[in-house]
């Protein structure tokens, strides 16, 4: 009782997770005179990077733009090594933000936020952690992230299993050496397409259990060009102004012309040239690549090619090349040297698609009658995105309401920012806003920003809450779902629907409108007097 007591706090405003999401609301806020109080359940700043340390662990977006854009000042006193940043860096990276802005004095670490409840009465949110924290504050913000609750799959006698198993999303901070051991690996989504040739490059024997193959492209990484960076430096404050017009939030150059309106020759030749410079360049080779199938069977069909004349068995090449959705509409992977992984000789992949695992045992996993002898697994098996760590939390809005039985059909926010029934509680990223579908640092800026304008707001009119109408959040989830029904996104069984998840309703989550559309609809509000919102 006496800790607890000495744990009892009040502020302005609670901030729940200290990635880049956290790090940037208390650093915005607090520029607003409001008193914080951030809690983290890692004992650092970081986020999913603190967690995803697996082997190969590195960004999809281009270094130069996977950073902060608030500070010219910051960005210039930061040098990335890498094209595409690994794990490592990034955390520096966030380390070094976060000494500048001195924002480890906010935070508490080691704290998980088991409840946030809403008071009907004060107006305020009694939010708790597993320490015995209990914090009042008039807003409550989830930066939790999208990606940030793993998930391992219930597969009978998983607890039977007598060496250490790993999820990627929560990987020991001293590493793992797979040296002389036989591994298995669950799963070829981005962790798994990323970690399989590092961990073949130690282990004497590779199992890849693949239920779903996944479209990969070359990331095509190296060092950075030290006259590029410097370049980019000078031009930051105006490339950041520039990407924040664009739909994906990125500097990448989109063809403005249908893939059906050209030669095959032409076709192929924009093709190979995108494919030849690395990165997510390729699916921007065309304007209708995402709602086009026939369009998109053309990009389809020239991966899947890539994948055959890469992998030199024919059968384990069909096996990895997707033919169950249109590319793009999973979670797009990057890779280094995947494909070429499996012509290792001490690496077999093992299709689960006809015959699932039916068992893991004491000394490995049986499939289809066969065991497969193991020392270690990887459970490459991803997370319950967008929703999962938001719903491992109690929180509880008006009269009670819990947010796990409001979205018991799946979520409901309005512009992905607040949510009807939960008076002063923001979402950063959440379902219903652009996030992992755009530069997630860009959705995360605009985010904080909206925000804290909002609460400027409220104080400077003397309202002491804001709370999404029930008629504008249908009417958002409405046009969410239009905006989704208008692509080939829904035709995949992905985690943006929450497909990986069993028992999770069938509900695209992320606004697919594009951020620049996004960005309109949410200043167009602001400046309505937060229409679609009731000020108390």
């Amino acid at each position: 009782m006496e800790t607890q007591a000495r744990a009892v706090m009040r502020c302005d405003a609670v901030v729940v997770g200290a990635g880049f999401a956290g790090m940037y609301a208390l650093h915005r806020l607090r520029q607003r005179g409001l008193s914080i109080q951030v809690f983290e359940a890692g004992d650092d700043v970081g986020g999913t990077w603190y967690w995803n340390r697996y082997p190969g662990a590195r960004c999809d977006v281009e270094s130069v733009e996977y950073q902060y854009g608030f500070s010219d000042e910051i960005a210039r006193g930061w040098t990335w090594t890498e094209r595409y940043a690994a794990q490592p860096e990034i955390m520096r990276y966030a380390d070094y933000v976060a000494k500048r802005l001195d924002l480890r004095k906010n935070i508490k670490f080691e704290s998980r936020v088991t409840s946030a409840i809403f008071d009907d009465e004060s107006r305020r949110w009694t939010v708790e952690t597993d320490r015995g924290d209990r914090v009042f504050a008039q807003f409550c913000i989830m930066a939790t992230g999208c990606l940030s609750a793993s998930r391992v799959p219930e597969i009978a006698g998983r607890e039977t299993f007598r060496g250490p198993s790993y999820h990627t999303g929560a990987w020991p901070h001293d590493g793992v050496d797979f040296s002389g051991k036989r591994v298995a690996v669950i799963g070829t989504g981005s962790s798994g397409v990323q970690s399989i040739p590092v961990i073949a490059a130690q282990a004497e024997r590779l199992f890849v259990f693949q239920r779903t193959p996944n479209f990969s492209l070359p990331a095509l990484n190296a060092p950075m060009d030290p006259d590029f960076v410097e370049a980019s430096k000078e031009s930051f404050a105006a490339d950041r102004k520039r990407v924040r017009a664009t739909n994906s939030g990125a500097m990448m150059a989109a063809n403005d012309e249908p893939a059906l309106g050209v030669t095959l020759e032409e076709r192929q030749r924009n093709f190979e040239a995108r494919w030849g410079r690395g990165g997510f360049a390729f699916m921007t080779s065309y304007n209708d690549l995402f709602n086009n199938i026939e369009a998109n069977r053309l990009a389809a069909d020239f991966v899947r090619d890539k994948i055959r004349k890469i992998v030199t068995n024919p059968q384990i090449a069909d096996l990895l090349a997707p033919t169950n959705h249109p590319i793009g509409t999973k979670r797009l992977c990057l890779d280094t040297n995947y494909y070429e992984t499996y012509n290792l000789p001490h690496v077999t992949l093992i299709d689960i698609t006809q015959t699932p695992i039916e068992r893991i045992t004491p000394g490995g996993l049986s499939v289809g009658g066969r065991e497969y002898a193991v020392d270690s697994i990887v459970f490459a098996t991803g997370f319950d995105a967008m929703t999962g760590a938001l719903l491992r939390i109690d929180i509880r809005g008006r009269d009670g309401l819990s947010l796990r039985e409001k979205w018991t059909g799946g979520p409901r926010t309005y512009l992905g920012l607040g949510i009807a029934g939960f008076p002063n509680l923001f979402t950063i990223t959440g379902p219903g806003s652009p996030s992992v579908l755009v530069n997630v640092i860009i959705a995360i800026e605009q985010h904080v920003d909206w925000i804290a304008d909002c609460i400027d707001h409220l104080r400077a009119n003397g309202f002491s809450a804001i709370e999404a109408q029930v008629e504008a959040e249908d009417r958002w989830v409405e046009h969410v779902n239009q905006k989704a029904d208008e692509t080939l996104y829904p035709l995949a069984n992905s985690w943006y629907v929450g497909a990986n998840v069993p028992g999770k309703p069938r509900v695209f989550m992320p606004y697919v409108g594009g951020f620049a559309n996004y960005d309109r609809i949410c200043a167009g509000v602001a400046a309505g007097g937060y229409e679609g919102f009731s000020l108390a």
